[in-house]
């Protein structure tokens, strides 16, 4: 990005880059491609396709105490598929099957090389950068059973992006201030130093299990303010706008619409593809 354009690098996506070498961010800087307006740009899913998208659940201190949990010893790991991911600016088309659909800001982390059992000192080293996800979540469906697959990786449910910001930028995110407001009216508020697990003991542990390599995607959890844990509940309708944001990173702007088939004018509407 320079100034207020965007310049086309000679991949795919970003995924397709951070895959292309250890040195991807000397040759990304390196590349004279084609600027673009920022506000004339449509954004993907920063990482449309990645192999692997890991979330880490109750993972705020403030959220923790909100839901009535004890701090826990380990992260609460779930999963997500990339049939879920949207972009930062597409429209969130609300699920027929769900009647609460909430929001969740959190810090997203972008795997930059291949690593297998790393400890925490070595961890960081392997962050290529750091996004804005929100962790668009069907609690009807999240709270049928103990498992919360089922509610969090509704399909074309998850903005993530706009930008990959690297960790040079943002001291590896250590201290970010991060927000999420339903029509204007802020829900979520916190900063990133409230993470019970920190950016380096989820990479190194998530490591311990299975490989991450370029590309894979953390969403490292919320903090408290979402639509669940308030009285009465209150969850995301049609017409409703977000804005999620995180200080360096961004911030992302969708709009909440019903699913063609809850139409009652028959009015088509497509969600965003990846």
């Amino acid at each position: 990005m320079e100034g207020n354009k965007i310049v086309q690098l000679p991949f795919a996506d970003v995924g397709e880059l951070l895959s292309s070498g250890s040195d991807w961010r000397e040759r990304a800087e390196a590349t004279d491609g084609i600027a673009v307006p920022v506000d004339e740009a449509d954004f993907a899913p920063l990482v449309p396709r990645p192999e692997k998208i890991i979330c880490v659940g109750a993972n705020f201190r403030d959220h923790v105490a909100e839901v009535g949990l004890t701090l826990p010893e380990q992260p609460a790991l779930f999963a997500k598929y990339s049939r879920s991911l949207i972009g930062p600016y597409d429209k969130i088309v609300l699920p027929p099957e769900s009647n609460a659909v909430d929001w969740e800001v959190e810090l997203g982390v972008v795997i930059g090389k291949t690593i297998r059992r790393v400890n925490e000192g070595e961890a960081l080293a392997a962050v290529a950068g750091y996004t804005i996800v929100n962790d668009i979540s069907m609690r009807d469906w999240q709270l049928r059973t103990s498992q919360f697959l089922q509610g969090k990786t509704f399909e074309a449910s998850t903005p993530v992006g706009p930008y990959l910001v690297t960790p040079d930028e943002v001291d590896h995110a250590r201290a970010l201030e991060l927000s999420c407001s339903v029509d204007g009216e802020v829900m979520q508020q916190s900063v990133t130093s409230e993470l019970v697990f920190s950016v380096a003991k989820i990479v190194s542990y998530i490591s311990s299990i299975i490989t991450l390599v370029p590309g894979d995607l953390i969403a490292t959890g919320t903090p408290a303010g979402v639509g669940a844990a308030r009285r009465p509940p209150v969850y995301l309708t049609s017409g409703k706008s977000l804005e999620t944001r995180i200080g360096g990173l961004g911030e992302q702007r969708n709009l909440c619409v019903a699913h063609a088939s809850e139409l009652a004018d028959g009015e088509s509407r497509v969600s965003a593809s990846n």
